[in-house]
């Protein structure tokens, strides 16, 4: 399994985490724009989504059908343990080397 997480995939991993159980892509995408300031596409945020879970980092299943959907059924997205553990990891590390460097003064 490919381990390596980059940094937009740790970005949308953690507004999986952020909006817990109704993690689809607009609710994504909506918690990405107001958490970073910065628009990002739709189909982008379902690109990284699908490779997340390819990665074993997210697990998904298709929510039910709404009349506001045309019918359409929703795919639901949630953090595994294993996607859990590796950003929580990463936030590890960063704090780890933050904590190393020295404070300058500009």
């Amino acid at each position: 399994m490919n381990d390596r997480l980059g940094n937009l995939e740790e970005m949308v991993l953690m507004m999986v985490i952020l909006v817990n159980n109704e993690a689809y892509g607009i609710t994504v995408r909506e918690a990405y724009v107001k958490q970073y300031k910065q628009e990002i596409s739709l189909s982008a945020i379902h690109t990284v989504l699908r490779r997340l879970e390819q990665k074993g980092f997210l697990q998904s299943e298709l929510g039910g059908a709404s009349t506001e959907r045309g019918g359409r059924r929703k795919r639901l997205y949630q953090i595994t343990p294993y996607g859990y553990k590796k950003v929580s990891q990463n936030q590890e590390e960063r704090s780890r080397i933050w904590a190393l460097i020295p404070k300058l003064d500009f």
